[in-house]
């Protein structure tokens, strides 16, 4: 099962060994909901577009990270590869934003499921910080505050692979 894992290229710089986030871990992947909230999509598309859609509100939730942590300002998503679920699915939550995609993995996420990486370019900085700044009226319901976090999702992640992580981490993004 693909998961996209929200993270920050503080939280990757401070990694050691092959553990990537100790279980529980709260990641994003095609869910039910989702589902469901695209059940009129056209199906010749529809998977790669609930995969987009499950990165972007991990994107949104690196954001969040980002916010947090006042690190580089740089949304950053893991995509993993890990073991399909046993036993009942997600309960389902909110038709839209991030808890749409949302599960909460019991175990590990370990670096031998990683596929690739995603990261914003150094051009979307600038969006990225006035984003964090616009977190907290846009929580608050202003419409402004929250078209300006949405805009940061006009810069599409640049794609690595999982080999570049090293890389990556060492030249800061």
């Amino acid at each position: 099962m693909r998961v996209y894992w929200p993270t920050t290229l503080g939280a990757l710089a401070a990694l050691r060994g092959d553990v990537l986030a100790s279980g529980p871990v709260s990641v994003h992947s095609v869910t039910p909901a989702l589902r469901d909230y695209y059940a009129d999509a056209d199906p010749r598309d529809l998977e790669e577009e609930l995969e987009f859609i499950a990165m972007t509100d991990a994107a949104e939730e690196s954001l969040r990270l980002v916010a947090a942590s006042g690190g580089p300002a740089r949304r950053v998503v893991l995509a993993l590869e890990v073991p399909e679920r046993g036993g009942p699915g997600p309960e389902r939550r909110a038709w839209t934003g991030p808890d749409r995609s949302r599960l909460e993995l019991p175990g590990d996420l370990l670096l031998t499921q990683l596929v690739s990486i995603h990261v914003d370019a150094e051009e979307a900085e600038a969006d990225v910080r006035a984003a964090v700044s616009a977190l907290p009226a846009a929580d608050a319901g202003d419409e402004d505050a929250r078209f300006t976090v949405e805009s940061v999702e006009g810069h599409d992640l640049l794609w690595y692979d999982q080999s570049e992580l090293s890389l990556l981490v060492a030249v800061g993004g």
